[in-house]
């Protein structure tokens, strides 16, 4: 798979995202030297949420991006809202991180209401429903993961319902499934326009970002962070480094260490052309944000131009596009009959970081400067919330407070040959598909 998958711009095939959002802010590029109480690296949703909460605390704060807000996975997503990891559950977390764990399950709980908080905050117009999110199960005994969901995040205040199957058809307008765990405070957003959005909000507070000023490395000298870019160096008294997957794009000396405890696995994003009113309104007729429960994901949701923004994977990528087109467009029909046609004019692709585990990784980089990784498919929601962790970090939160449990970054051995064998892994989350439980 490619290690620079499609972007955002004009050089690369655009996502509908790119298509429909009108552009960000413009900023300049670091020229020369600057200074901020503190820098953040990175211009997605964890960077700029960071800067937003800094700012509305008046805190001076920098953003350095290494191309624009929003060009990374921020940016090329489907756009869902869930407030829940991919695989483990709080009873996971917990027995995980202990106390710390305890409080990043509240702050996973809440992690779709900030992000929408925020929008409705600051009016920002990125297609926000906030109309829940569903886990449809795809097979009868399937229907335990549901079961154990609804109990420890009911357990932890949770608004949750377990849904029985004649339920679920209702919410999906689909009989491929058996029940579902569905999450009232999740939805979906444009989240092209959220990054660009958050952006220029960023900079209507105060924050000055820079664009197209890729980080190539960083230090600490004396009392303070030095951030180098090609063109300019930045000081700053904190740092909070924000990229995620992207962490060794853009300069393989960033922060190696935390790269390699990630797997950037590729994943696809589709949007059909606008279904019709009639159709709309029997499929997923509450717009609800759905995923269900297969290793391989099915996924879906609406859009506000009425396309179904959907996507799936593939173990090799030749012709991906018109290979996907086939292959996600025979799902679609099989989950949704009622859909007579499925067509679809956008294919797009970004980097997720994964984790062996699929827990996040949480550190301390050194004095005043933290950094997270592997967000497995749920940064949405958790990013924005992470982001206002580490406005309280370099507020001077005491770290048994934050919702953060920090360890120390353990690359993965053999990293490189882990990233070439780990498209593989889609041939086994196949068969146990298949597999009832």
């Amino acid at each position: 798979m490619s290690s620079k998958p499609a972007g955002n711009g004009a050089d690369s095939i655009p996502s509908i995202w790119a298509a429909v959002t009108p552009q960000g802010p413009e900023c300049p590029s670091l020229q020369g030297s600057a200074k901020a109480d503190d820098v953040v690296v990175g211009g997605g949703f964890t960077g700029l949420s960071t800067a937003l909460h800094l700012r509305q605390a008046g805190i001076d704060v920098a953003v350095l991006e290494a191309a624009e807000p929003g060009w990374g996975g921020s940016g090329r997503n489907n756009g869902q809202v869930i407030p829940t990891l991919s695989r483990p559950d709080p009873d996971d977390i917990e027995s995980a991180y202990g106390e710390a764990g305890e409080r990043l399950v509240h702050l996973i709980r809440d992690c779709a209401s900030i992000l929408f908080d925020v929008v409705r905050e600051h009016n920002i117009d990125a297609e926000a429903e906030q109309t829940g999110w569903v886990q449809p199960v795809h097979s009868p005994g399937r229907i335990k993961i549901a079961e154990r969901r609804f109990k420890q995040w009911s357990a932890r205040g949770a608004d949750v319902e377990l849904l029985d199957q004649a339920a679920t058809q209702a919410m999906t307008g689909s009989q491929a499934w058996y029940g579902g765990f569905w999450n009232r405070t999740g939805g979906h957003i444009n989240p092209l326009a959220l990054a660009r959005g958050l952006a220029k909000t960023c900079i209507q507070n105060g924050a000055t970002l820079y664009t197209h000023s890729p980080v190539q490395r960083f230090e600490r000298q004396g009392d303070y962070w030095v951030v180098h870019t090609a063109n300019g160096q930045l000081q700053a008294r904190s740092l909070i480094l924000a990229t995620n997957a992207y962490t060794s794009h853009f300069s393989a000396d960033l922060a190696p260490k935390v790269a390699r405890q990630i797997v950037p696995a590729v994943s696809w994003q589709m949007a059909t052309k606008p279904l019709s009113q009639s159709i709309r309104e029997q499929v997923i007729p509450g717009r609800q944000a759905v995923s269900d429960t297969h290793g391989e994901l099915y996924f879906a949701r609406f859009d506000a131009r009425n396309r179904l923004i959907t996507g799936g994977n593939l173990l090799m990528t030749f012709n991906a596009d018109e290979r996907l087109k086939r292959y996600v467009g025979d799902r679609v029909k099989r989950l949704w009959p009622q859909i007579d046609s499925v067509e679809f004019d956008y294919v797009w692709n970004g980097n997720v970081g994964m984790t062996a585990d699929f827990l996040p990784r949480f550190h301390q980089l050194g004095p005043n400067a933290w950094t997270w990784a592997g967000c497995n498919g749920r940064a949405v929601g958790l990013a924005v919330a992470i982001g206002k962790e580490f406005a309280k970090a370099v507020q001077g939160t005491p770290e048994n407070e934050l919702a953060l449990p920090f360890s120390k970054p353990r690359p993965l051995p053999m990293h490189g040959l882990v990233a070439r064998v780990a498209p593989w892994m889609l041939l086994h989350y196949r068969r146990l598909d298949r597999a009832e439980i």
